[in-house]
């Protein structure tokens, strides 16, 4: 059986940046697979413009984008329509495809298979189960793909950058929202984003919803939930659940990898390897979701470390420095170091669970070793290098974010 220099699983903004950038470096053998029949990724379902300016110079649709990203790696072994059914030590795939069952054997696999959207089945929303409920990436598919409008007035629930992706995607089938409904006492998003969906879409966005309930027999009807315990009632004929996204981990979940009950996704090093050396992971498989040009980022990184580790030029995998989130924080990762240091400054990403005011810190063993004040708010990036240290001795990092007292 031959063996692949590379095998790429994930035909998304990071595989795909990815793949162009192992071939930049000069990796000849990159076989890319993805259970889509179309490579690109979300962005092929995201008819509105915001992508490709800093990747590419221009403004763009989401599938320019993507058959951007697609066209520059056309020549390599794209294996769309594809399922990988198992991961196995050493870089070991089974697959099943068109042509049945196959074994497939690589040196080092990159796992960048995206995440997803939580439906309604997962978020314990009471009421009937009437058509018309849908997540934004159905919407999209109806709007985009068939030129439908599934329904004429439906209500968003969430407001992460994706649910105001809804209103533009609602507005490409001439449908404008009845509301956005969100949990939280402020929208998830940047805070202008309630403004443009006021001013620019003329859609109300409410705040402080809880105990949401679905009405309707065969159908959406309207919704129901407390605010600021008032029970309101909003008629509708359609429900998109937006956000809440999660790692495509049902792979990884009965594989030998270990993943983080934080993001959810694989444990990865600070060279985005996991815990066993033979498979990477990039994009949003390692903690949700994130914009598309952030994935497209990791996925040049994450090549960079895997072409590094063709050569051998990656510090041996040693026993591994544990990193875990504390305090405020929902998760942080890398979740561990590897190699014998002194390490380069080191990048950090988490996530806080509220809104707080207070201090990062990074602490060695129980000893402080860098801080900085910071405000932050739940669901946004927070991301930060911290100088090359030297962790001789060390066995294990906290990362957490204490509130001002």
């Amino acid at each position: 059986m031959k063996t692949h220099d590379v095998i790429i699983l994930g035909a998304g903004p990071a595989g795909l940046s990815a793949a162009a950038e192992l071939k930049r470096l000069g990796v000849q053998d990159i076989t890319v697979i993805d259970r889509e029949t179309e490579g690109g990724g979300i962005p092929r379902h995201c008819g509105h413009t915001g992508y490709g300016l800093l990747q590419f110079g221009k403004l763009m649709t989401g599938p320019d984008f993507a058959k951007r990203l697609v066209d520059r790696v056309s020549d390599l072994d794209l294996r769309l329509g594809h399922t990988v059914l198992k991961l196995e030590p050493n870089g070991r795939l089974q697959l099943a495809g068109p042509n049945g069952l196959e074994t497939l054997q690589a040196q080092k696999v990159l796992l960048a298979m995206g995440a997803r959207e939580t439906p309604r089945s997962a978020r314990l929303v009471s009421g009937t189960r009437p058509w018309g409920v849908m997540t934004t990436g159905a919407l999209q598919q109806f709007a985009y793909l068939q030129g439908k409008a599934p329904f004429q007035r439906p209500v968003i629930i969430g407001s992460e950058l994706v649910a105001f992706s809804s209103l533009l995607t609602l507005g490409h089938v001439g449908v404008k929202a009845v509301a956005m409904i969100e949990e939280r006492s402020r929208i998830s998003a940047w805070r202008p984003g309630d403004w443009v969906a006021r001013i620019g879409f003329g859609v109300p966005v409410m705040t402080d919803c809880s105990d949401l309930r679905i009405l309707g027999q065969d159908r959406v009807e309207g919704v129901s939930f407390q605010r600021r315990g008032v029970t309101r009632t909003l008629e509708c004929d359609g429900i998109v659940f937006t956000g809440q996204f999660r790692p495509e981990s049902a792979l990884l979940t009965q594989s030998h990898l270990e993943l983080d009950p934080g993001t959810r996704g694989p444990v990865i090093d600070q060279l985005y390897r996991c815990t066993d050396a033979s498979y990477f992971a990039s994009g949003n498989l390692l903690r949700g979701i994130e914009t598309a040009g952030q994935c497209y980022r990791e996925g040049i990184s994450a090549a960079h470390a895997i072409h590094a580790a063709l050569q051998d030029k990656l510090a041996a995998a040693a026993t591994p420095i544990r990193i875990e989130a504390g305090g405020a924080l929902s998760y942080v990762y890398p979740q561990r170091l590897t190699g014998r240091g002194p390490y380069d400054p080191l990048l950090f990403k988490a996530r806080a669970r509220v809104a707080t005011r207070g201090t990062l810190r990074v602490l060695a063993d129980g000893r402080e070793i860098w801080s900085r004040p910071i405000n932050v708010l739940p669901e946004r990036r927070i991301a930060w290098r911290v100088p090359a240290i030297d962790l001789t001795g060390i066995h294990h990092l906290t990362v957490d974010l204490q509130p001002r007292k």
